[in-house]
């Protein structure tokens, strides 16, 4: 690496509560979408290990806590788990109440700070029933947990997010059909984006309300995540190639932060979606609610870019429109086990992009990481993983950081994503991604790998 971490950059791990705690039938928590789908289908799962093994963070959250700061991680970001929280009358299940309270006291003790985000695509499955984010009923029952996570841990949470890639359900589970229930609907999928942004702004509202009444701690602060892919085009682009550009820029990045900085959606795309046929149904006051939705600040995972062109059909198989399809750079790094482009440089430009569209919002990256298969491949003598391109990828995209950190980015921290193996949907355990192994057939034994011992060095060295 060129530069050092600066001096009051955190460093950290970033994990999420389905992916990790494992646990699924214990403690009073509910089924979940992804519970459902694994019941149901359960060869659409790599190897077919569904939504019921985590990592075992359940019972292992005492070791893990204990491991990130053996590393010198000073934080982590998990999220509740809105199935374990609540229960089918959504009131608190005190089950798992205490479990959260333990990790919160875990991490306190050994001086990590714990970031909690409020909704990681694992809806309960009896809310998904009544139609998950296409029903406002759902919206509000969301309001209800939000309002109770922070009514009952608002003392000892500093950091608070409302939701992580709220991009993502609408895309996956709507437009693109590719998880559970598989739908392609353009249509709905943009009702689902609306309804969760509502929903953001209305436990953003909770949130404020909750401070005021003297039930949070004074310092504590919400955001979102979101995955901000800085969207590309090709060289020479068509005015039609531009046009694919601002409305993927528009749905995915612009939505997002137009509404967690200015507290609204972007005015262009609501227009191409009206002119179109795809503009959500809002109610009167919806407005009102949306200007509810300005955070404290952001958090930002980044992959890769997204690259797109002008799309070669004008409409989909349902006959909605597409805005664009996928363009491949000819100069693009592979990451070819997870089949994802590696441009380090993409991290500037969205530091760029928010100190010139967004100046007031500060961010920190939220997750980056590499996912790898087969990583047995690379076991040395000694049984350690060794990992280089792991490190090189983290070490590539630090320095983009810290660049645009120098160039007037305001971006305080980065999050690795996972720190510890963990189960990725209907991918499983298929692409590892931590610098530190589970084995999956010795008891969920956490094994260092080659990367652990390059970020505590790292982190040993930083600027004094």
């Amino acid at each position: 690496m060129e530069r050092k971490i600066p001096k009051n950059f955190f460093i950290g791990a970033a994990m999420s509560g389905p992916q990790t705690e494992g646990a699924w039938k214990t403690g009073g928590r509910l089924e979940s979408i992804w519970d459902t789908w694994s019941q149901e289908r359960i060869s659409d799962f790599y190897n077919k290990v569904g939504s019921y093994v985590g990592n075992n963070f359940y019972e292992k959250y005492e070791e893990d806590i204990r491991l990130m700061k053996s590393l010198g991680l000073d934080s982590f970001r998990t999220s509740m788990q809105w199935s374990r929280l609540m229960d089918e009358n959504e009131k608190m299940n005190p089950e798992g109440a205490e479990f959260y309270h333990k990790v919160i006291r875990c991490a306190e003790d050994e001086k990590i700070e714990l970031f909690m985000n409020l909704y990681h695509f694992d809806m309960p499955a009896y809310l998904f029933r009544k139609g998950g984010w296409e029903n406002r009923e759902v919206v509000e029952a969301y309001v209800n947990y939000a309002r109770t996570a922070f009514r009952e841990f608002g003392k000892e949470i500093r950091y608070w997010f409302t939701f992580n890639e709220p991009i993502v359900e609408p895309d996956q589970r709507y437009r693109n059909g590719f998880w559970y229930p598989f739908l392609k609907d353009a249509k709905r999928g943009m009702q689902v984006q609306y309804h969760i942004s509502l929903a953001h702004a209305l436990a953003v509202r909770e949130f404020r309300k909750a401070k005021e009444e003297g039930l949070m701690r004074e310092d504590a602060q919400i955001g979102l995540i979101n995955c901000f892919a800085p969207p590309y085009t090709r060289e020479n682009p068509t005015p039609e190639d531009l046009e694919a550009l601002r409305m993927e820029d528009g749905i995915n990045n612009r939505w997002w932060l137009d509404l967690v900085a200015e507290g609204h959606l972007p005015e262009d795309v609501l227009k191409t979606l009206s002119e179109c046929g795809l503009m959500p149904e809002t109610r009167p006051g919806d407005e009102e609610i949306l200007k509810e939705g300005i955070v404290d600040w952001l958090g930002f995972n980044y992959y890769h870019p997204s690259r797109i062109q002008a799309p070669a059909e004008k409409t989909d198989e349902n006959g909605y429109p597409k805005f664009s399809d996928p363009y491949v750079w000819p100069e693009a790094k592979m990451n070819i086990w997870r089949g994802w482009e590696i441009y380090p440089k993409g991290i500037y430009d969205f530091g760029m992009k928010m100190k010139n569209e967004y100046p007031n919002l500060k961010f920190f990256v939220s997750e980056n990481g590499m996912g790898v298969e087969h990583e047995d491949r690379f076991r040395n003598e000694a049984g350690e993983i060794q990992d280089d391109y792991r490190i090189e990828f983290v070490s590539e995209h630090l320095d983009w950081i810290f660049k645009s950190i120098e160039d007037g980015a305001q971006c305080l921290g980065y999050h690795y994503w996972g720190l510890i193996d963990n189960w990725s949907w209907n991918n499983a355990f298929k692409n590892r991604y931590g610098m530190v192994e589970v084995d999956l057939m010795g008891n969920y034994q956490r094994k260092l790998k080659k990367s652990a011992g390059w970020i505590k060095q790292l982190i040993e060295e930083r600027e004094k």
